[in-house]
């Protein structure tokens, strides 16, 4: 492929909620520039971007694709993200380098709460928008109801700029607002099309629709203004110079339709984007850090080259694959770049442009353009390559928190450098899987955006790092306090066999104020006890606190006075003060009234109207507290605190009461005395695991 100057080039994240279309409209795409004869079927695991194994098998899209076609002299270079959230860290890195985002809605269901959640990351990265209401040739699609449904949730901007004559089964048919055409696409999937002047009533409403188009252009600039009223309207010329910035404003956001599946639609669509779509010239100058963190920026036009790596994957046969923006400057084989973010020289490999597991090897890529390249031995998601002597750091994609956990069992006794060694190299490749060896829970706990990612993730670190493993319900992280005071005089005596040991402890203890952890104080008077065993008492105490009473859980809100006891003149020492703290303080808290805390997670649920009342009732199943709701369009928020022991598989569970269109985070709130029963259960599991792990 040739290469091409900034202003040709088009780089846009196709964008959306999950199964709205946004694969096969990629495809289209590629069918319509000639990449591909053949339309490829998700069904048959046959497109060009859904090549990964995890992603046949499932038949949804878990990993970013880039693609590049050649239309009217333009270079689109397309990324196809995933839909479910689970993905998220695939589209915010897609949205991060694209010029703008086109964002898929399906016409049966409408707005999905992932179709919010993109745009609201597209609008933080400050790039304009575009809508496509797919799948118009479905049953029982309202074109007008999801049109309407867009323009209230983002305002009168959004506009149609065709319209759909016959949608259903069989459409093929769209009314063309900026040419006044009726455009009819073949039934063949070749996107081709024929033209035929509006007539009839479709005449009319092809007027009307045109006139407010062209009082949307108008109102994006002054100067476009004046001219709209000193003539009464505006002459084709000015009318079509001022919708490149009426998008790059906002003030205009083209919504066109789409059967991708059939390949309808798609051709105009791609004569838009070519035409007035935003390329690297609309967004010439980034925000950058220079090498002493001070604010400078990178210009599209300046020699000095600025990568940013906006994913890492690894690949069977090509190893470790990186995905990179030029943002400025230029990249070719076998030069040298300094990372500015891990502080090392990296030698560019083998540059490649791609389509899906397709690689067309080339040697340079200029500013603007997107590619990728293999084998660099210490660059990772989010960093920046540049010139040595201009060093700059690009701003990083944030990506949110992970809202669910699992444990890591291995199956097979040493494989645990392996499995480390998987781990770190799954989080390099994707930030927003995260993983800790938790001493507490003595477990490998592993985070991600939903179940879904947890076990895509876990499917990798068995392929491609050859481990034995499986995923299971992480312990809680349960807490042991008390309800009244109590006391206890244990004296711990030893005298057979070589040295005796001596010591005794008298402990009082009292419930503190919740999270204000354990306090370890005495209140010794006379001589009984020598101070030099005050310390040996609180060691024996806090490993009693560790290690837990009831059921092997940390112990918290406690204050403990170590008031008097006796000693030995020769027994005594450190370790017998040591084991005497330790068993005075278990039986004090025995005799305190003991329970268990459980974690409590503040959830916020988003989901659309008419799943209200089953999430309501599942919620309150989970012993789930309501704090309160609201609205946010079509999308209703639910604030609640759920326990954390409630909340395992809880993404499953929404995503079927809600058919895919509900989301919800999860963020640690505070502790809380569990109910009896439950504790009961959880002492229970406590003491057979207990019993197990001697018994091994």
């Amino acid at each position: 492929m040739n290469a091409y100057p900034p202003p040709d080039i088009r780089n846009f994240a196709i964008v959306g909620h999950a199964s709205s279309g946004k694969t096969m409209l990629a495809e289209a795409m590629l069918m319509c520039g000639g990449v591909i004869n053949r339309m490829g079927r998700i069904a048959d695991g046959s497109t060009v971007s859904d090549y990964h194994v995890s992603e046949k098998n499932r038949q949804i899209s878990v990993s970013a694709s880039l693609l590049h076609a050649d239309w009217a002299g333009k270079k689109f270079n397309i990324i196809d993200t995933p839909g479910y959230l689970d993905f998220i860290s695939e589209g915010l890195g897609a949205l991060r380098v694209g010029d703008f985002a086109l964002v898929v809605v399906h016409a049966q269901h409408g707005l999905g709460v992932g179709t919010d959640r993109v745009w609201q990351y597209a609008t933080g990265y400050g790039i304009p928008k575009m809508i496509v209401v797919n799948a118009l040739d479905k049953e029982n699609v309202d074109f007008d109801g999801v049109l309407k449904q867009l323009q209230e949730r983002f305002g009168r901007h959004v506009f149609p700029l065709n319209v759909p004559l016959n949608p259903g089964p069989g459409f093929n048919r769209v009314l063309d607002v900026l040419r006044n055409e009726i455009v009819t696409y073949a039934a063949d999937f070749s996107g081709k099309y024929q033209e035929a002047p509006a007539a009839g009533e479709w005449e009319a409403r092809v007027k009307e629709l045109h006139r407010e188009l062209i009082e949307h252009i108008a109102e994006s600039d002054d100067d476009l203004m004046n001219r709209f009223f000193e003539q009464g309207g505006l002459s084709e010329e000015d009318f079509r110079a001022g919708i490149h910035a009426a998008v790059q404003k906002e003030l205009f956001i083209p919504l066109f339709c789409a059967s991708a599946e059939n390949n309808i639609g798609v051709a105009r669509l791609m004569d838009f984007i070519a035409k007035y779509g935003s390329s690297p010239v609309d967004r010439k100058r980034v925000p950058a850090l220079d090498a002493a963190g001070a604010e400078t920026e990178v210009r599209l036009d300046s020699p000095e080259t600025a990568v940013y790596i906006f994913k890492t994957m690894s690949e069977a046969h090509f190893g470790e694959l990186s995905f990179f923006r030029v943002y400025s400057g230029s990249v070719a084989t076998g030069s040298d770049l300094f990372n500015s973010d891990r502080k090392v020289n990296e030698r560019i490999g083998q540059i490649y442009l791609l389509n899906g597991q397709n690689r067309e090897a080339v040697h340079t890529l200029g500013a603007g353009d997107i590619g990728a390249t293999v084998k660099l031995k210490d660059t990772h998601t989010g960093n920046t390559l540049c010139s040595a002597k201009h060093p700059v750091t690009l701003p990083k994609v944030v990506y949110p928190k992970p809202n669910i956990h699992a444990a890591l069992v291995a199956k097979v006794k040493g494989e645990e450098d392996k499995i480390a060694a998987g781990l770190a190299a799954l989080h390099e490749e994707d930030p927003t899987f995260l993983y800790v060896v938790d001493s507490e829970l003595h477990q490998t706990i592993i985070s991600a955006q939903g179940e879904l990612h947890l076990e895509v993730v876990a499917d990798r670190l068995r392929r491609r790092h050859n481990v034995h493993v499986d995923l299971a319900e992480p312990r809680v992280r349960y807490r042991e306090t008390i309800k009244a005071r109590g006391d206890s005089k244990y004296r711990h005596k030893k005298q057979t066999g070589g040295a005796g040991q001596f010591a005794e402890v008298w402990m009082r203890i009292e419930p503190l104020p919740r999270d204000t952890g354990v306090e370890f104080t005495n209140s010794l008077v006379g001589q009984n006890v020598d101070r030099v065993f005050v310390p040996s008492v609180e060691k024996g105490v806090h490993q009693a606190c560790t290690e837990g009473i009831l059921a092997g859980c940390r112990v918290t809100d406690v204050k403990i006075d170590f008031y008097d006891g006796k000693m030995h003149p020769v027994d005594s020492k450190d370790i017998a003060f040591q084991i005497a703290g330790y068993f005075a303080f278990k039986e004090a808290f025995l005799a305190a009234k003991p329970c268990l805390l459980e974690p409590i997670e503040t959830v916020e649920i988003r989901v659309p109207d008419d799943c209200m009342g089953q999430v309501m009732g599942d919620l309150s199943s989970r012993r789930g507290k309501i704090l309160g709701m609201d609205s946010d369009g079509a999308v209703q928020v639910i604030k609640a605190h759920v326990p954390t022991k409630e909340l395992y598989h809880y993404s499953s569970t929404l995503r079927s009461l809600t058919g895919g269109r509900g989301v919800h985070t999860e963020e640690f709130s505070h502790y809380e005395e569990m109910p009896r029963d439950a504790a009961e259960k959880v002492i229970e599991e406590a003491k057979k695991r207990k019993a197990a792990a001697e018994a091994h």
